[in-house]
């Protein structure tokens, strides 16, 4: 079975903490308590485009910031799940338009405006929240999403790429699926007998 490597998984606990900590800056804003929602770290949902481990990182950021969201086991749960599957749909994305940046970010956006603008809403009618109803939520985080992945979050992810092609160690991605060079060494060589 293929492991992350340390880079890998401590750029996931970067970005996870990162997710909570953007959600939490803002406190009820970053839940939608006044209609719509101020959550800056979705501008992150697009570095599956480059890093797979953003995936698992992205889910769990989602999860830790949503214990706070005032929609208890709901949101905790189903919440940070739909942002499991735009993380999923998004590194897709990346992998069929890998020539591509601008479709990358273009269709790598669309899972996490849509999957959130579909699921979010439910997950509110769920946890009792019937302020606004479906719709209204749903054109809501319609709206404050595609501001946060596409206004912040192109802007990422065209500094990263930026800063990968100019060889930035941390920012480069690990391959997952790299075979590592293995060291042949040779045996040990025997002593010699002297012949009499």
């Amino acid at each position: 079975m293929k492991r992350f490597s340390t880079k890998m998984l401590c750029r996931a606990g970067v970005i996870a903490a990162l997710y909570c900590v953007l959600t939490w800056a803002l406190g009820p804003l970053s839940y939608g308590t006044l209609g719509f929602q101020i959550r800056l770290a979705e501008a992150l949902t697009l570095l599956p485009l480059f890093y797979i481990e953003s995936i698992p990182a992205l889910y769990v950021g989602c999860l830790l910031a949503n214990v706070f969201s005032g929609y208890g086991g709901w949101d905790i749960g189903l919440g940070s799940l739909c942002t499991l599957i735009a993380a999923l749909g998004t590194f897709a994305c990346g992998k069929l338009f890998a020539r591509s940046m601008p479709l990358k970010l273009l269709f790598g956006g669309l899972f996490p405006v849509l999957i959130n603008a579909f699921g979010i809403p439910f997950v509110m009618i769920l946890a009792g929240s019937t302020e606004l109803g479906y719709w209204a939520n749903f054109l809501s985080l319609l709206v404050t999403q595609s501001v946060w992945v596409f206004g912040l979050g192109i802007p990422l992810a065209l500094t990263v790429r930026a800063l990968q092609k100019k060889g930035v160690a941390v920012l480069q991605p690990v391959p997952l699926w790299q075979k590592r060079a293995q060291t042949q060494e040779a045996p040990p060589a025997q002593p010699q007998t002297l012949q009499k």
